[in-house]
């Protein structure tokens, strides 16, 4: 559907001339193995922290979902894995002005790592050619503060012995109130939490840990804010 835009001469005709959504598109592509193949793992790196740049200052491209959609039934050769918190407030795409088909998305409370996320992670880099592997993080993380909080339940109480190497390493080296009420401690252990993941990417998966020392993929953290939406990267 288009808008119309009135223009008027000095013989008082009026023409108007139609205005498509169209013409408003950014990239509408899908990205294509080709396109994949040609890509390094610090150029994607680099489209990520542009992209963040665009969203955080609320100029997130306009895309014609409805072609993509189409498009990337064909098949996906997306370009970064990230590995995310569950949490409703990190659009990962958006975060990172993607759209469909061109990230994988693994999110779990916490972003925590397991044998399920490296299958999913090897499957991403080693069989579909991504060249980056994100794991993201994210401030006032409720399973962070669960976890510094010792909380039991059900089957969180196994997820979250995941993230207690973060708080214990964190704990180490922090001066001040170690609790979930101080938001300092959590940025520690947020911080802490990304990079027990890298390591424990690195040191459960041989497939993933070989293709980063030949170059193939780079494995990077980063915290997300909330509050301004940008992505300090690790």
């Amino acid at each position: 559907m288009g808008m119309a835009v009135a223009c008027c001469n000095n013989s008082k005709e009026s023409s108007q001339a139609v205005v498509t959504r169209n013409d408003f598109l950014g990239n509408t592509k899908v990205i294509t193995k080709a396109e994949q193949d040609r890509l390094t793992p610090q150029k994607v790196l680099d489209m990520l922290k542009e992209g963040n740049k665009i969203y955080a200052d609320d100029k997130l491209t306009i895309r014609n979902t409805t072609q993509r959609i189409k498009d990337a039934a064909k098949g996906q050769y997306p370009k970064a894995v990230v590995l995310s918190c569950l949490d409703s407030r990190v659009p990962v795409e958006d975060v990172f002005n993607q759209g469909i088909g061109d990230l994988f998305v693994a999110r779990v409370a916490g972003n925590i790592n397991n044998p399920d996320m490296l299958g999913s992670m090897e499957f991403a880099c080693n069989v579909s050619g991504s060249k980056l592997i994100l794991v993201l993080g994210h401030d006032y993380c409720g399973a962070v503060a669960a976890a510094i909080n010792d909380v039991e339940l059900g089957n969180i109480t196994g997820l979250l012995s995941r993230i207690k190497p973060a708080v214990a390493s964190a704990s180490a080296s922090f001066t001040g109130e170690k609790s979930a009420s101080n938001p300092k401690f959590m940025d520690a252990v947020c911080l802490h939490n990304v990079k027990h993941v890298i390591n424990d990417i690195r040191l459960n998966s041989p497939i993933l840990k070989g293709m980063e020392e030949k170059g193939e993929i780079m494995i990077v953290g980063a915290v997300y804010n909330l509050e301004t939406g940008k992505v300090d990267f690790l």
